[in-house]
């Protein structure tokens, strides 16, 4: 009988603890059924960042309980702030609303721009598929080669931009701060689709953008094939095999004999390639939707046909847990203050 009692109260303590009430777990399990989940995608249809999000868009919802609807909606402008903006400020805390911006948008608010109305550190991230790192391309009929004619070039080059967190923007500044190579950016495009086609248009001769899309799709494909195109630069660590004549930016660094200084500075700017294509939801949003969110990501990951399909779309699978983007995040914003005004010093507008 004291056998009995005693795992009567221990049950009885267990429920009362928090996430243990009679009903919270069916709660929390049956909250999504016949409910919809949005993807706000910051950029236009067509580039990577849109057909990742249609692809959780497709598979996502059978590893959420209650098997929900998803709906992927592109909302672009200022290199995806516009985006960022609406889920972090206007979307409901009710894990109902993703958000997939640009990689690089930390620098806007680490920049301290006045259109940004979020703050990264308090977005809940959910992971990202891939972490990428990015390759900058020149019109093979450009006058520059390499880099050291963009140095020595008395006009500099005009390449395009979504916005100030673009990749475009980014690399042109850590070259330009780097070894002294001076780009003309022209920002204001809505996406990586438009750039491309006012590259072949030769509105503008230069990009720099992900790896992954750069060998996973058109035009690049027919591009290469007629080279149309030259690669200057990789962010990798070590050369793509896919662009193997490439230098990456740590030889050109060696090259240069740029300081550990201006390194490290580098490093934060660049911080855009860990963030991959990340997928966020609204701060506030309760821990046990989160972890819902963060499971379904990774079994979607996991799945037969989504594996199929990146492979045949030449969408490379790398995944980012939730907590490491949110380390990462963190390690950002704690950079050094001589770090934090350097970097300001040469992006704020």
């Amino acid at each position: 009988m004291a056998r009995v009692l005693l795992l009567a109260v221990i049950f009885c303590f267990s429920m009362a603890l928090p996430g243990n009430a009679p009903g919270v777990g069916a709660q929390a399990d049956s909250f999504y059924k016949g409910k919809t989940i949005r993807i706000m995608v910051g950029s236009t249809a067509g580039g990577f960042y849109d057909r990742w999000g249609r692809l959780f868009g497709k598979y996502m919802g059978k590893y959420i309980p209650g098997q929900p609807e998803f709906i992927v909606q592109n909302m672009t402008g200022a290199g995806s702030v516009i985006a960022a903006n609406h889920v972090y400020s206007v979307a409901k805390p009710d894990g109902l609303t993703l958000v997939m911006p640009l990689n690089g948008v930390y620098i806007d608010q680490f920049v301290g721009r006045k259109e940004v109305q979020f703050d990264m550190r308090k977005f809940r991230f959910i992971g990202s598929p891939v972490t990428e790192s990015i390759i900058f391309y020149m019109r093979a009929d450009a006058p520059y080669k390499n880099i050291a004619d963009i140095i020595k070039a008395k006009e500099p080059p005009k390449c395009g931009g979504s916005g100030t967190a673009s990749s475009d923007y980014i690399l042109s500044k850590v070259l330009e701060e780097t070894v002294g190579a001076k780009f003309n950016s022209i920002l204001g495009y809505a996406g990586g689709t438009e750039i491309d086609m006012a590259v072949e248009k030769n509105e503008v001769v230069c990009r720099a953008h992900s790896m992954s899309a750069h060998f996973g799709r058109e035009p690049f494909d027919s591009w290469h094939k007629k080279g149309f195109d030259r690669h200057l630069v990789q962010t990798s660590r070590k050369r793509d095999p896919r662009a193997g004549d490439t230098p990456t930016l740590l030889e050109l660094f060696d090259q240069y004999k740029v300081p550990e200084n201006s390194r490290r500075l580098a490093q934060v700017l660049l911080a855009a390639g860990d963030f991959g294509r990340p997928i966020m939801v609204t701060p506030g949003t309760p821990p046990d939707r989160i972890k819902i969110l963060r499971d379904a990501f990774l079994k979607t990951l996991n799945d037969p046909e989504v594996i199929d399909e990146a492979k045949r779309g030449r969408m490379d699978i790398d995944p980012a847990t939730g907590e490491e983007l949110e380390k990462l995040v963190k390690e950002i914003f704690d950079s050094p203050p001589e770090v934090v005004e350097k970097v300001k010093k040469i992006l704020a507008n």
